[in-house]
């Protein structure tokens, strides 16, 4: 029998603690395996400093390496890890701006966003919303919205989020691009976050990937380069306003 003790939160609070270290997973906060290279342009080190904090996040757990041919590309190890994140960005206590690009960038992260591979900010907490008012998904605790119930810990994925499948979820995910006859994984269909801007619900999880991926894919919500914001486009903006109100 092996035993194990306590977590060691210190070990992993120590990695998140160096900035390079910290830049390097929020870039990656949003699900997707990245290069070394540009690894090391969002840090704003060298190569060979970003080789040493990637060694480390790798084993610390923190991160997984995925080889395509002569090339290494690095992600998240897990949904868990951008949750500890994005909790660490709400306590933190937000950077300087020293310039309009900044302001920008950080006013655009909070109105749109990716969680690891699921929708954030105020697009993310307004499209469950739509999904609650169309009555895709229900809220099975007597709450209303997307409202955090007083005991929700704070910018973190929820372990019991209070929302089942709706009376109408086949048709307006269907609408959305959503196929929920599409064959499971192992991971959990219904996951929900509390949003670390808005202080209220998003949907995560395997469903919240799928609606990600669908508003990527009509081109509805696109990517920025190098950065976890998305814009919402004008055809995603009338599009989600017919199907979701």
């Amino acid at each position: 029998m092996e035993f194990t003790g306590d977590a060691d939160v210190a070990r992993a609070a120590a990695l998140l603690a160096e900035p390079a270290r910290a830049k390097v997973l929020m870039a990656l906060a949003d699900g997707r395996a990245l290069p070394a290279s540009l690894l090391a342009t969002e840090a704003g080190v060298s190569p060979q400093t970003v080789s040493s904090h990637l060694h480390k996040l790798l084993d610390g757990g923190l991160l997984e390496m995925e080889r395509s041919g002569r090339h290494r590309y690095y992600r998240l190890a897990g949904p868990e890890v951008a949750a500890a994140v994005e909790a660490v960005a709400r306590i933190a206590k937000p950077q300087p701006i020293n310039s309009l690009r900044q302001s920008t960038r950080a006013a655009a992260l909070r109105e749109a966003r990716t969680c690891y591979d699921h929708l954030a900010g105020r697009l993310g907490v307004a499209l469950l919303e739509g999904l609650v008012r169309r009555e895709a998904l229900v809220r099975t605790d007597g709450g209303t919205g997307t409202d955090r119930r007083p005991e929700d810990p704070l910018a973190q994925q929820l372990p019991d989020g209070p929302y089942a499948l709706g009376p109408a979820a086949s048709e307006v995910f269907g609408e959305l691009g959503v196929d929920l006859s599409e064959k499971a994984s192992g991971r959990r269909l219904l996951r929900f976050c509390v949003d670390w801007s808005e202080q209220r619900h998003h949907l995560a999880g395997r469903l919240g990937a799928m609606v990600a991926n669908a508003t990527l894919e009509r081109d509805w919500v696109r990517r920025r380069p190098r950065q976890r914001a998305v814009d919402l486009t004008d055809a995603g903006r009338h599009a989600l306003a017919d199907l979701l109100g």
